[in-house]
């Protein structure tokens, strides 16, 4: 995408937010300064925009909780895992939520079926999101005004909407259209072959979610993924510039300024530099920052940084890294996911094609971070990594799933099916002591919600666990 079109797209959005607001579900009265209506295109911008900035958001929340980052602080309620309100995160998904419903009205009233198609992919992609973190959620009612209390549907119920959005999203990205999307859509420019492998892809990773449970099919994830990305050409992301910065590099440059974040899990840095696994892994240098002394050091999550100084002791995200750039993109699905995706829904049926997607998402995410040949090929070689399928075991395929989803909120949605069963991955210390010794399982819901809505609030601990996550 060529910066002259960032900067006129991104000078939309603003104009877009500045002008037209959909606000959440809770907040009915109307506003005379706001106008009752907006552009399909502005509202696409929009939506696209900040569909990645939830990601961010998620991602910032779970990043801890499946120890790639650690805090600084000792004993700091990310690492510890005590209830925290979200409700920042919370009204980000509603808003972009909202943002669509009525994109998918107005498209649909305009015949702008693909419009109508991308923002129903959408839907399913933040939707799945804020159930895969909270459960139960309201949603059947919370589109229409009629109520500021709407009921919570079932996080079972929600995924077969989740379902149902992508697939009429796939449909009508297939068919006629009266506008064409282009340069508001911030992350396929207006490819709807992409955006139609975007949505099944999406749709392998909500059934892979449900392996194990009545109904899930190997065959149906199968046939999603022989629909879904190609290559890392494919890949679904939102890039950024100088005048709005990738919000992991917003974090690498707080913490060179001393406001301290993106400190790195101990857990994160031994699993790739050879002490919880055979092989050194050649990504490390290019994901994380290294010591003052030039070595991988991370953070004990709970426990903080001890005696070690605000700078230079820890490895932390630095600025100007594949993730951290201040044009670095957010990644919201990837060919390398896919693969890994395709390894564990094979794994049972087809180990040979299992272990070849285990080793191709390897490749494709260390080609996406531009590792050199030589070093793919060493650690692809490695007896740690390509250790026959004889032996390979579904342990390889979330150990590198792990490494390859890097701050994004689906490696929670993983560590919680796998139950946390990394290698050295160990409970953080001064652990919340209502989890009784066990990993947390789901997010409380947001204090907001709570005080507004709390008649419908469902009672809910850490420890209880979305549907998808049996024991």
């Amino acid at each position: 995408m060529k910066p002259s079109n960032i900067l006129t797209k991104i000078g939309s959005t603003i104009l877009v937010l500045m002008t037209f607001s959909c606000d959440s579900y809770l907040d009915v009265n109307e506003n005379p300064n706001n106008p009752e209506d907006a552009p399909i295109s502005g509202l696409m911008i929009n939506s696209t925009y900040e569909s990645a900035n939830n990601v961010y958001r998620v991602g910032d929340i779970t990043s801890n909780y499946v120890q790639y980052l650690a805090s600084p602080n000792p004993a700091s309620a990310s690492d510890t895992m005590e209830p925290v309100s979200n409700n920042n995160t919370w009204f980000s998904l509603y808003n972009v939520m909202t943002d669509l419903v009525v994109l998918i009205d107005k498209a649909e009233e305009q015949g702008a079926s693909h419009y109508q198609g991308a923002a129903q992919v959408l839907m399913g992609l933040n939707l799945s999101m804020g159930v895969d973190i909270f459960g139960n959620m309201p949603f059947s009612e919370s589109f229409n005004f009629e109520t500021v209390t709407p009921k919570y549907d079932t996080d079972e119920e929600l995924y077969s909407v989740v379902m149902d959005y992508l697939d009429a999203g796939i449909t009508n990205l297939q068919g006629e259209t009266t506008a064409s999307l282009g340069d508001d859509d911030f992350i396929y420019s207006g490819d709807v072959a992409k955006w139609i492998a975007f949505g099944n892809m999406l749709k392998a990773r909500t059934m892979i979610h449900q392996k194990g449970l009545t109904g899930y099919n190997d065959t149906a994830v199968l046939a999603a993924l022989d629909k879904a990305f190609q290559s890392n050409e494919d890949n679904a992301q939102v890039s950024f510039f100088e005048q709005s910065i990738n919000p992991w590099a917003d974090v690498a440059r707080d913490n060179a300024d001393l406001l301290l974040g993106g400190w790195i899990s101990e857990q994160f840095i031994q699993a790739l530099d050879g002490t919880s696994y055979e092989a050194i892994d050649p990504r490390l240098k290019l994901m994380v920052g290294t010591t003052d002394a030039d070595e991988f050091v991370g953070t004990v999550n709970g426990l903080g940084r001890g005696n070690a100084p605000e700078q230079g002791a820890r490895s932390t995200l630095v600025e100007d890294q594949y993730y951290t750039s201040i044009t670095s993109p957010i990644l919201i699905g990837t060919y390398s996911e896919q693969k890994f995706i395709e390894a564990e829904a094979t794994f049972d049926t087809d180990k040979t094609r299992s272990y070849q997607a285990y080793l191709d998402g390897i490749e494709a995410h260390m080609e996406m971070l531009e590792v050199p040949q030589l070093e793919i090929d060493a650690y692809l070689e490695s007896s740690s990594v390509d250790m026959g399928e004889s032996v390979f075991s579904i342990n390889d395929i979330f150990k590198e799933k792990w490494i390859a989803l890097f701050l994004h909120p689906e490696a929670w949605n993983d560590a919680r099916r796998f139950d946390y069963q990394y290698k050295d991955m160990t409970l953080p210390a001064n652990l919340n002591p209502d989890l009784s010794g066990q990993f947390i399982r789901r997010l409380s819901y947001p204090d907001s919600e709570v005080s507004r809505n709390g008649n419908n609030v469902p009672s809910v601990t850490l420890l209880d666990r979305i549907f998808w996550d049996a024991e």
